[in-house]
């Protein structure tokens, strides 16, 4: 039979809590997915799923904030939108937007702006003493993984369920969004490399700093 130090428990690091910078954060990638979906509105076949700016702003709100913070903000979007405001692609807005074929698209975008925020806070700290172009090309590779698995994904899967559509006919109608996602993926990547190298905390010394801080937490009293 095992005991475990009753003081490792109040001695194990807690979430560090968002201040003030990080809620303006959220607000600020928020309305910047918000604006994207308004922004050159495209509309692909006869679906009606239109080409905009939002993978950018998505993958961009990932790459920049980190899982949590991106989390929030592209759910704060998407509960906006839910409620009412007009703040979907084509100034759509409600629940509504759930039964029609880009349904999938929109879950997808939350998804994926919190895997690759994951990914981009496991890439900065394995490069942080790295030169080149490594770090370039592993937060594509996150990018483009994330929007593959998540956004298009679920996109196709929105598209076989709303409108009835079967899987090569879905995956045939969301092939058009790729080329202009791989740009828009190039584009993410460049803006958040700039962003990180003018604003080191924006992610990477908070991502050191919960490394310290789970050094820093002794291990289990463990006796038989």
């Amino acid at each position: 039979m095992t005991q475990t130090d009753p003081t490792v428990t109040a001695l194990s690091p807690r979430r560090s809590r968002w201040n003030a910078t990080d809620l303006g954060l959220i607000a600020v990638f928020a309305a910047l997915v918000a604006g994207s979906a308004l922004i050159a509105a495209i509309p692909v076949g006869g679906l009606g799923v239109p080409i905009t700016l939002q993978t950018l702003a998505v993958i961009l709100t990932g790459l920049a904030l980190g899982p949590g913070r991106a989390f929030a903000a592209v759910g704060l979007y998407l509960l906006l939108g839910l409620a009412g405001l007009p703040i979907f692609s084509g100034g759509r807005s409600g629940l509504g937007v759930l039964a029609g074929p880009s349904a999938g698209y929109i879950i997808g975008f939350l998804l994926a702006a919190t895997a690759v925020g994951g990914l981009a806070a496991v890439v900065l700290q394995r490069t942080a003493h790295r030169t080149g172009r490594l770090r370039a090309v592993l937060l594509f590779a996150a990018a483009m993984v994330s929007s593959i698995i998540f956004i298009h994904g679920l996109g196709i899967l929105g598209m076989m369920v709303n409108a009835k559509l079967d899987f090569p006919k879905a995956f045939l109608a969301d092939l058009a969004f790729y080329p202009g996602d791989i740009v828009k993926n190039v584009l993410a990547v460049s803006f958040a490399l700039a962003l990180h190298k003018a604003f080191p905390d924006l992610l990477l010394r908070r991502v050191r700093s919960a490394d310290v801080r789970s050094a820093d937490v002794p291990k289990a009293d463990v006796r038989p």
